[in-house]
């Protein structure tokens, strides 16, 4: 038995501000669009979906308590999101930096409703 992927979900008040967001920023290909949740492709077998918290299985909560990491192919992507986020005036929490105890290079953003996304490379 296996499993061929995976999608995180994460509940929103004003759900069409997050999808306009998200497609707006990154123009994810939308793999399911089921009116109150959409999914989105993030890379071969990942993918996120957003979900309007009136309907989800579970509730919007203010503390939020996951973080979404978005990795990138080349160490220089990770400079070229963040310099995008700022022409678009997207909260960023830090700016790009190495974490040499994790060997990766990364910053840290919020979307819409205050979730952490994380832009990284892996420096191996």
């Amino acid at each position: 038995m296996s499993f061929e992927s995976q999608i995180s979900f994460i509940y929103y008040k004003d759900l069409k501000k997050a999808v306009e967001f998200y497609e707006e920023l990154f123009g994810w290909e939308k793999t399911v669009d089921q009116d109150w949740a959409k999914i989105y492709k993030i890379a071969e077998g990942a993918h996120l979906g957003l979900v309007d918290e009136k309907r989800g299985h579970l509730n919007w909560q203010k503390d939020k308590t996951v973080m979404i990491t978005l990795v990138t192919h080349k160490v220089e992507d990770v400079d070229e999101w963040f310099m995008k986020l700022q022409t678009k005036n997207v909260k960023c929490l830090s700016k790009p930096h190495n974490v040499e105890e994790l060997n990766i290079r990364c910053f840290l953003f919020e979307d819409t409703e205050g979730y952490v996304i994380e832009i990284q490379h892996f420096l191996i």
